[in-house]
């Protein structure tokens, strides 16, 4: 049996999981506000009890930078250290690794149905991949073929520099330098960077904040409902937002799918994708991602799905956990290219 984790800065998902042929089947599940424990250990503690079930392997994918086993999470006040948790909880093995390089891992076990296509491409099936995923922060990973298969790698790119590409964003970078001492991409792509630019757009007069709106972004989960709001249309304020971020979100997976030459095909993954997926199909986002002038032909030919599935990164963990990734080649069973 193993145990995987998913730890973002709002929720820690937890799992038993079965490795049966070349996918990982989830036995209990457990979802935990992140913010509502002191640390990992805790929460671990409390599914651990619930359960009681034999565990000789685990691996957590942690929101930041893994470093010799070790997270400092980015969005979220813990240090997650594999030898500790290994030691605490009596494990032979613990493995720590990014929340990306988790969902990426995942990638080769989904399902047709678990992704939305945006755009077909023309695959190169042992070409690099690539992922980008917003949520409470902005994560990015990619894949690169090793000649058996797909080997996922971290990186940090959500937390490199905004770069404007018009007079409208070059405001809201002036905007935001004035909260932020470094404006990187995450400011303004995840929940968080939805918020920023909203209120950008509110506070530089582009758009009126009706009553009924303010109250309501007082009361509720304020990136979730400018997302709401907008998609039913009730608030020029909100749908601009939306278009912008969504606008946002392209342009850097475009940066990311050149820094990487993803030929392979770009993946979106997080939470906010699937809430937002009729507007992601529309023009906006494809439109920012291929608009890269000489480079425009090569980022259309790569495919773009969003991957539906909440439970990637839970997967991904739990076979990562049965791998030795320093090994060459893979195990049985966990061979081939990305579908």
């Amino acid at each position: 049996m193993i145990l995987a984790g998913d730890i973002g800065g709002t929720n820690t998902r937890l799992a038993y999981a079965r490795v049966e042929g070349d996918r990982p089947k989830l036995v209990a599940e457990g979802t935990f506000p992140s913010r509502e424990h002191p640390n990992l250990e805790s929460v671990l503690a409390q599914f651990v009890s619930a359960h009681r079930l034999p565990v000789a392997q685990a691996c957590f994918g942690v929101a930041g930078p893994v470093v010799n086993g070790r997270c400092e999470a980015t969005n979220l006040p813990w240090v997650v250290d594999s030898r500790q948790i290994a030691k605490q909880f009596d494990l032979e093995k613990a493995l720590v690794i990014n929340d990306l390089e988790a969902n990426a891992y995942g990638i080769a076990v989904l399902e047709p149905k678990d992704f939305a296509v945006l755009s077909k491409g023309a695959p190169d099936t042992t070409g690099n991949a690539a992922l980008i995923a917003a949520g409470t922060g902005l994560g990015e990973a990619g894949l690169y073929w090793d000649g058996t298969q797909h080997r996922p790698f971290a990186s940090e790119g959500g937390h490199a520099t905004f770069a404007p590409r018009n007079d409208l964003e070059m405001d809201l970078l002036r905007y935001l330098l004035k909260k932020y001492a470094h404006v990187s991409y995450e400011r303004v792509v995840s929940g968080p960077g939805l918020l920023n630019i909203y209120t950008f757009l509110r506070d530089t007069g582009r758009a009126e904040q009706p009553a009924w709106l303010a109250e309501r972004m007082h009361g509720d989960d304020a990136p979730a409902v400018i997302t709401q709001v907008a998609v039913e249309g009730k608030s020029a304020l909100c749908v601009q937002a939306l278009d912008l971020f969504v606008s946002l979100y392209g342009a850097e997976a475009g940066n990311l799918a050149l820094k990487v030459l993803a030929t392979g095909g770009l993946f979106v993954g997080g939470g906010i994708a699937p809430k937002i997926i009729q507007k992601l199909k529309e023009s906006t986002f494809i439109t920012a991602l291929t608009a890269k002038g000489r480079m425009k032909s090569l980022l259309q030919a790569m495919p773009v799905r969003v991957i539906l599935n909440d439970k990637t990164a839970l997967l991904g963990a739990a076979r990562c956990a049965t791998l030795d990734v320093a090994a060459d080649p893979a195990p049985p069973g966990v061979r081939g290219a990305i579908r």
